[in-house]
């Protein structure tokens, strides 16, 4: 997911962006250029190195023909300088949201921002400036460092893979036709709309068809969704859909309970409330006794 660039990679990536930007301006004899601040900076001197003359960095917005930034990510800087500054050319030297782009959907560390660590730090002292907090008093030296680590562990899920974590068994599955259940498996994950906390549980059932797991590997395949940025709804829906997928169970059942920060915290600000979603597949779906034995077991 991470991709470091060497001084090369920029240099090489300023050449091509300084000749995107003359073709625009094939008639001129030099274009002025802006960078966006902060990451725009060193790429506009870069392309200005690149383009030997033909284009000149400019000191404000107002006077230059094009923006530049190091990347363009999810598009909210690009909007907002082309909403502030209409009809003006912006030219990154990466785009993150071009799918055939083979930047697409990394971790982009520049030169200047010398490790993905740094780099990540860097912007969690901006959030706790922007804030209201001073970053550099004593409490808060380590904070940036603590933030960039505890989040690498709640995120972990992005790196694991289902199949890794389902170890099926064909021994021992012998009759054994009846419902498998482990109930209250702790959830810990974070809502994608605000990136506040989720906690909860889950129950995960299946029904075996020649085949079974080891019991903790129930807890691990919920912790590998988990540990993602989610909505309840897709999380529920994933851990059902990879246990159909791997261990190709008669049926499947999983119901997680879920207290939503993003809901008690902020907003309406309401506590003692549980969000509660299930998933069904085979039998516990489709038999109606079989999905009334689970949901009574499940609660």
């Amino acid at each position: 997911m991470k991709k470091l660039l060497t001084n090369g990679d920029v240099k090489q990536l300023a050449g091509i962006a300084a000749d995107r930007i003359m073709s625009f301006f094939p008639k001129s004899g030099y274009v002025k250029i802006y960078g966006v601040p902060r990451g725009g900076i060193p790429a506009a001197y870069a392309i200005e190195a690149s383009a030997k003359g033909k284009i000149v960095v400019v000191n404000t917005p107002e006077e230059a023909e094009c923006f530049v930034d190091d990347l363009i990510d999810s598009g909210t800087t690009m909007r907002k300088w082309s909403d502030d500054y209409p009809g003006k050319l912006f030219i990154p030297l990466i785009d993150k949201t071009d799918v055939e782009s083979p930047f697409f959907n990394k971790w982009i560390v520049f030169p200047w921002e010398a490790t993905a660590e740094s780099s990540i730090e860097d912007n969690i002292i901006r959030l706790l400036q922007y804030v209201g907090e001073d970053a550099t008093r004593e409490g808060l030296l380590e904070t940036p460092r603590r933030v960039a680590k505890a989040w690498a562990f709640w995120c972990q899920g992005y790196g694991q893979n289902p199949a890794d974590v389902l170890k099926v068994f064909e021994d021992g599955a012998e009759r054994c036709d009846e419902m498998v259940m482990v109930r209250d498996i702790p959830i810990y994950s974070h809502c994608e709309h605000h990136l506040a906390a989720i906690i909860g549980t889950a129950t995960i059932a299946y029904i075996p068809d020649g085949k079974i797991v080891g019991l903790s590997k129930l807890s691990r395949l919920a912790n590998v969704f988990a540990r993602r940025l989610q909505v309840q709804e897709r999380l529920t829906n994933q851990i059902a859909d990879a246990l159909d997928e791997h261990l190709k169970p008669r049926g499947v059942g999983v119901v997680i309970k879920a207290r939503h920060l993003c809901m008690e915290s902020r907003g309406v600000c309401q506590q003692g409330h549980d969000t509660v979603t299930s998933a069904l597949r085979g039998v516990l779906r489709d038999d109606a006794s079989a999905r009334a034995e689970f949901l009574s077991l499940a609660k």
